[in-house]
């Protein structure tokens, strides 16, 4: 039976000695732990190599560490990442502060480093409990994806909900292997996530329900340009996921467990829009029977494409 992972760790100090200290104590804790120096590094090394939790500085170079946390939450990949702030400062006003942002933790710099340890398998365990957060991509699951839908419904906001599935899935995997269709899925997951980045003023959401589902949440007045960017950006990596032969061909061509020679298109992307612009939506039960209907006329037709609900009754 293969070793379990080591958690991982981001520690992030401007202060070489104590951050040596850190992670020397840490890494004999059995931890694997990346150390950076600034707050531009740390946000770098978290998008490089997720961690399981991460441990800032407040006050840092070029980003402090309130700066990367409201960074974080911002962005649908981290959302959820656990984070401890390290500050010399224990005021109630920069605790309240932090708390504001979702930091998880407050830490005074003069420490015990036995406390920080504490601290950090405390956190860990929680977060492993509560944890909402699909294995392979790191998206927000189910019960977040249900809880952003029922709130924007109960608070009677605008609403646009794409529901996005990889067409031909099931026969690339039989071709390729299970760890190319992962390969594939985690693609989806970041073209998602920087389809949902475009717009600045406020951040879409995007929640990967399992296998080749996905959810993306936006407003109703940008829902179609944001479906056509996840097209777009789809469209344009599916020739790197097969060989130089298929590419060739624009097909699969592979032998089904029956013996018989199948032809098989290449990967596309289908997306429903169930949106209240024009009609109210009273439940999450409601708009999954939408989204599930128009996703259903969306992988009927050929190639990548969408279908919004244009009902107004």
């Amino acid at each position: 039976m293969p070793e379990p992972a080591r958690p991982r760790l981001l520690l992030a100090d401007d202060e070489p000695d104590l951050l040596a200290l850190m992670q020397e104590t840490l890494e004999r804790q059995g931890y694997e732990v990346t150390a950076v120096e600034d707050g531009e590094a740390a946000l770098a090394a978290i998008r490089r190599n997720p961690p399981d939790i991460a441990v800032l500085d407040l006050m840092m170079p070029k980003r402090d560490g309130f700066s990367v946390c409201r960074e974080l939450r911002n962005d649908p990949l981290f959302t959820n990442l656990p984070v401890i702030i390290l500050s010399a400062s224990g005021s109630r006003e920069t605790k309240m502060e932090g708390m504001d942002l979702g930091v998880d933790d407050f830490i005074a710099k003069s420490m015990d480093i036995r406390e920080l340890l504490a601290r950090i398998r405390m956190i860990l365990k929680r977060s492993r409990q509560g944890l909402d957060a699909n294995p392979l991509t790191r998206l927000p699951g189910n019960r977040s994806i249900e809880s952003r839908i029922e709130e924007a419904l109960a608070g009677c906001r605008p609403l646009a909900v794409l529901y996005v599935d990889i067409d031909h899935f099931k026969s690339y995997n039989d071709a390729y292997g299970y760890e190319a269709g992962d390969t594939v899925i985690r693609a989806l997951a970041d073209i998602l996530v920087q389809a949902s980045r475009r717009w600045k003023d406020s951040p879409d959401f995007v929640g990967h329900i399992g296998g080749d589902d996905f959810i993306l949440l936006t407003a109703p007045e940008r829902m179609e340009e944001t479906a056509r960017a996840v097209i777009a950006g789809f469209d344009a990596a599916v020739p790197s996921f097969y060989k130089e032969e298929d590419r060739r061909r624009g097909k699969i061509v592979s032998t089904d467990r029956q013996g018989k020679i199948r032809e098989f298109p290449f990967l596309s992307v289908s997306i429903g829009i169930c949106h209240n612009s024009h009609r109210k939506l009273a439940s999450l039960a409601q708009v999954s029977e939408i989204g599930a209907e128009l996703k259903k006329h969306a992988k009927a037709q050929p190639g990548s494409k969408y279908v919004v609900d244009r009902r107004k009754d």
